[in-house]
This record gives structure tokens, sequence and C-alpha cells, in this order.
């Protein structure tokens, strides 16, 4: 049975100045992954993961720059309740006695790791993280995945804790331990059984782990020409139309005859598959061609405005603030990949 009923699933990521940041981040592309397969299965009311990426004292981080943005702005979003897992990424550090420094050096995190065990969240942990999650002092006779090159050490400090032997992966209680990167996806899949069950699950781990079999039989049947093409659907012809006239203004009719559906047909199938309707859909893929245009061109906010579908600069500055949390010139200031014109001129100017 799953861990909770709630529909939404959230996860909180402490990462450190020492952090591995890709392995935070390559387990938020699973837990965005999970969400997807999810929602292919059931539809809009499917459960959800949200995390937050948290600095050592559990304030959020402030959002990453660029296409990195994705990964501090979960969707959907999480709140400041409580979560219901942690996840500890492993981090850089030389030797032992390096990582023994790194995990001394933060008890407030360990304190923390505590206090979620204690509230019954589940704990997850990669490669030397579990040196942090050791430190809370919760988890004495459970056992760890480790790599082998930490065991001695690890032994040592935590003499009360046991090895899984010949394991990559332990799923221990409220204890998740992965040895080494490769073992994310399982961890993923593993989390995803915890929090919605074992059909979902299921479903991640057909999708997110390795299968060569199965990939021999795909190539088979589709050389075989066992396998159609995807036919086409209603929502994927509405939106490939969307993308291919952002610039012009929205007119649902028109929408609507390039689906091949009545109007009435587009809007249910836009709030039944997505939640939101064709309008909402289309201020989202204008926006984020907003954001790819304030971030590498200098061009003015009314020309971005123009470029993206919206006669009236001030309601366009509206809606990117609704979809972004902030007005244009604010997210330029933060994530423009250029720097003024008078930064970059490399003619002298001669008197």
């Amino acid at each position: 049975m799953p861990a909770t009923a709630s529909a939404t699933f959230r996860v909180d990521i402490p990462v450190l100045p020492e952090s591995a940041m890709g392995n935070a981040l390559q387990f938020i592309d699973l837990l965005r992954g999970a969400n997807l397969l999810a929602g292919l299965r059931l539809g809009a009311g499917a459960p959800r993961t949200a995390w937050r990426l948290l600095d050592a004292h559990g304030q959020p981080l402030a959002a990453l720059p660029g296409a990195l943005s994705a990964y501090t702005t979960s969707q959907p979003p999480a709140d400041d309740g409580p979560a219901q897992a942690l996840f500890i990424p492993s981090f850089h550090a030389a030797d032992i006695p390096a990582t023994r420094a790194v995990a001394a050096r933060y008890p407030a995190l360990a304190r923390r790791i505590g206090i979620a065990l204690d509230a019954g969240q589940k704990l997850l942990t990669l490669g030397n993280g579990a040196w942090l999650a050791a430190h809370s002092g919760r988890l004495d006779g459970r056992q760890v995945c480790l790599p082998w090159f930490y065991i001695a050490g690890f032994a040592r400090d935590f003499p009360a804790l046991r090895f899984a032997q010949g394991q990559d992966l332990c799923d221990d209680g409220p204890w998740l331990s992965g040895a080494l990167p490769q073992t994310l996806a399982d961890m993923a899949v593993a989390l995803v059984r915890h929090a919605w069950g074992g059909e979902l699950a299921q479903t991640c781990a057909t999708a997110m782990l390795p299968d060569h079999q199965r990939a021999r039989a795909a190539l088979q049947a589709n050389a075989q020409q066992h396998i159609p093409a995807t036919r086409d659907s209603t929502l994927a012809r509405a939106i490939a139309w969307m993308e291919a006239h952002l610039d012009e203004p929205y007119s649902l009719p028109r929408l609507a005859e390039a689906a091949a559906v009545s109007t009435r047909t587009l809007l249910r199938h836009f709030q039944q598959e997505l939640s939101r309707s064709p309008l909402d859909h289309l201020h989202g893929l204008r926006c984020a061609r907003a954001r790819v245009l304030l971030e590498v061109t200098l061009e003015s906010v009314p020309s971005i405005a123009a470029a993206c579908g919206y006669a009236d600069p001030a309601a366009f500055r509206r809606i990117f603030a609704r979809h972004t949390g902030m007005a244009p010139a604010e997210y330029r200031k933060r994530h423009a990949l250029r720097s003024p014109r008078r930064r970059w001129r490399v003619d002298v100017t001669t008197r």
C-alpha cells in the first residue's frame, strides 16, 4: 500500500556547497519522469511528486539561472508544508577524513534528518551522504549500502549500523540507501512504490530501468512493421498548431479547426488531460518563448511581447508575471546571458 493518500508526495533535497549537484538534478529528472508516467497512466487526477532544493539551514535555494530554473520550480509546486521524504545526495570529499569533516560541519542538518525520521519521513541517501544520515542518531541497527571503499571507515564511525552485502540499493524501513549514482533510477522506483504503490512503481521501472531484451524485441517488431506509427491525437494536433502560430492572435475556432474537432470537444480534451484551457496552455508556450528571448537577446519588452503574440505589452507583463513570478525586466536582470551593449562594444571612439 502507498505510504500516503495525498495526491502530491513532497521531497526535500538539501544541497551543501560540497554536494554533488548532479546527483540532485538527476534525481529531480527522475521524479519529473515519474510524474509524466503517472499522468499518462491516470490522466489529470494522477498523483504527483513535488520537490524543493534547500540549503543546509532548510531554506529554499534561489532560482537557478537559465535552463536550470526548472529544477528550482517544481510542478506541481512544493509548498512550505512538511515533506514526506528527504533525499541527501553524495558530496565531494577526497577521502574518508574529508568525508568525516563534511558530515561534522553540518550538525543542524543531521538534527533535521533526525526530526524527519521521527516524523515518519522516508530518508534517501546516496554514497557518502550516509554519513550525515548516521549522525542523526536514529538509524542504529539499520542496514546501509555504501561503495566498498567507504565501508571500513564507516564501520569504525558507526559500529551500530549494518551493511547490506552484495547489494547496491537497500530499503530498510525508513532508510533507502544507494551506493553509487547508477542506483538513482532504482531509488526513484523504490520511492514511487513507497509513495504510490506497486502498480505505478512497475510502470516507472518499465520505462526507467534498462531492459536490453525489451529493446531488442522492440527493434525486431519495428523492423517487421508490427508496431504501427502512433496515431495523431486531438491534443497533439492542437499543441503543434499553437507552437507554429505563437505570434498570432488566439482564436479558439481556428484552433479547433486545426485539431479537426469542435470547440466544445477541444475544451474537454484540454481540461481532462491537462487540467487547463487551451488559452492557458498557449500562455505557457508563449512565456517559454519569452524567457528564451529575454535571456539571449537585447530586444525590448514590447518587441518580445509582439514576437510572443501579445499586441499589448501591459497584458504581456501581467501574464508573464503570473507564469514566472516576476516581471519581464526582473527576469532579464536575473537570467540574461548577454550583457548590455556598452559592455561588449569593441569599437574605439576616436576624436
